[in-house]
């Protein structure tokens, strides 16, 4: 992965983003399918790596 490639991210509620950035503050993401969903846009897939802000690792 380019060291200068970034992550942009709005969901705030998760604790991996740079809220004042908009950015994902991981390396490297997981992106799966969402099962049954075929509608070729965007929603077909979410990012396995979110983590609600209060949850612990």
């Amino acid at each position: 992965m380019d060291n200068n490639q970034r992550i942009n991210c709005t969901v705030t509620s998760c604790k991996h983003n740079n809220k004042q950035y908009q950015e994902c503050k991981l390396q490297e993401i997981i992106v799966t399918p969402i099962i049954g969903c075929e509608t070729k846009q965007p929603d077909e897939s979410m990012c396995s790596s979110y983590k609600f802000e209060t949850e612990k690792d």
